[in-house]
């Protein structure tokens, strides 16, 4: 069944507002869910290269719409597999250095699969990475440095995010995400 680009985009949005903003996961993120300055792009590629014009087509968006803070670029069917999705991301960030974006735009990656290296994939630190869909977050940099400058240290921010994933423990977190999934488009 396919998903209407308006539903993923209402799960998506769910999961920013339930799940990273309610917890604080991104202590940046409520600001700019607030200001509605967050957008969702839902892509329906079904190859890597036409997934990394998106990208890049996103970039010039994002270049000519400084109103816009930041992109999730969604991808509803396109990466299933993990791994094959970090192989796209690492394509993608040499892709974004060649095109001169390094110190104008970084990418922060969610999959439905997160595992960081070393991790079991049942290991609940996971889901600071996880998302209802494969995406790429693209952040502005300077918003990125603004951000931090405002906060102060972020180093703990990881640890921080870990400790709720415990606290919270796998079925409340399997919870949390199915009633993202749950969100109806209105």
């Amino acid at each position: 069944m396919l998903l209407s680009d308006e539903l993923v985009t209402t799960q998506t949005m769910s999961w920013v507002k339930e799940f990273i903003v309610a917890l604080n996961v991104c202590p940046f993120a409520k600001r700019e869910v607030e200001r509605e300055t967050v957008r969702c792009v839902v892509l329906r590629s079904k190859k890597m290269d036409v997934a990394l014009e998106e990208l890049m087509a996103e970039v010039q968006w994002l270049d000519e719409h400084p109103e816009t803070e930041t992109t999730l670029l969604i991808f509803p069917t396109l990466f299933k597999d993990f791994h094959r999705y970090l192989d796209f991301v690492e394509t993608a960030e040499n892709v974004m250095f060649d095109q001169g974006c390094e110190g104008v735009y970084q990418l922060a990656t969610f999959h439905p699969d997160y595992c960081f290296s070393g991790a079991e994939p049942n290991d609940v630190s996971n889901y600071t990475n996880r998302s209802p869909y494969p995406m790429l977050h693209l952040l502005r940099e300077a918003s990125v440095d603004k951000a931090i400058e405002f906060y102060g240290d972020t180093s703990d921010i990881p640890n921080q995010n870990i400790e709720k994933m415990e606290t919270l423990g796998k079925t409340k977190l399997d919870d949390m995400f199915a009633g993202c999934m749950k969100a109806e488009s209105e």
